[in-house]
């Protein structure tokens, strides 16, 4: 299928397949939190890792980073170019973030921008996972490493990728703006020196 009607079925795909929230669903499937009230109040890896352990936050990570590719993939195979497949993981990433099924209470998108990064722009989007594990590494923040992934992502598709094309550009950064829109709770812990360290687990209120 091409044209109009491909490029909308692949993007409704893409949005309700990024609208399954991983987290969600393990923490009810296994008696956790309700991560929506403790922690960050995200639904995505990293606080599942604070909250239910580290176990749960790579199954959780594994699950949104595998739903982004699974959306790429689909359009892929339903329109058959990398512009589709652009697309299906952009909406991939605001469904995962805004969840239709879960009252558009979602997570902060990095998982799942990671499996849209490597499947539209591989050889960027390692580099920029590379940078974001060393600075994890060297900070122990992992907000700050999803973010500069994210920014310097959208710095190497434009400079290098877009020739030019705006609407390369818009969808880059667009993936770059949600992650630091979605982390401005960091973004002001970060600032004021209240960040939490990784390693540093949630205390949950019983």
């Amino acid at each position: 299928m091409t044209g109009i009607p491909g490029m909308i079925l692949i993007t409704v795909i893409g949005y309700l397949l990024g609208s399954i929230s991983s987290g969600i669903i393990l923490s009810r499937l296994f008696h956790g939190p309700d991560l929506r009230e403790v922690g960050s109040g995200s639904t995505g890896a990293s606080n599942v890792l604070r909250t239910m352990g580290v176990k749960w936050g790579i199954i959780t990570l594994l699950c949104d980073f595998s739903k982004a590719a699974l959306s790429c993939l689909i359009a892929y195979w339903i329109v058959g170019t990398r512009e589709a497949a652009m697309l299906a993981g952009l909406a991939c990433v605001i469904g995962h973030n805004w969840p239709i099924f879960f009252q558009l209470t979602g997570g902060k998108g990095v998982a799942s921008s990671i499996g849209v990064m490597l499947l539209t722009y591989p050889a960027w989007g390692a580099v920029s996972i590379g940078l974001c594990l060393l600075i994890i590494a060297l900070t122990r923040f992992i907000s700050l490493g999803s973010m500069s992934m994210l920014v310097v992502f959208a710095i190497l598709v434009t400079v290098l990728e877009s020739g030019g094309a705006w609407w390369i550009i818009l969808w880059a950064w667009a993936l770059a703006l949600m992650c630091l829109y979605r982390h401005h709770g960091n973004i002001h812990r970060l600032l004021h020196g209240k960040e939490r360290k990784l390693g540093e687990k949630e205390k949950i209120a019983k």
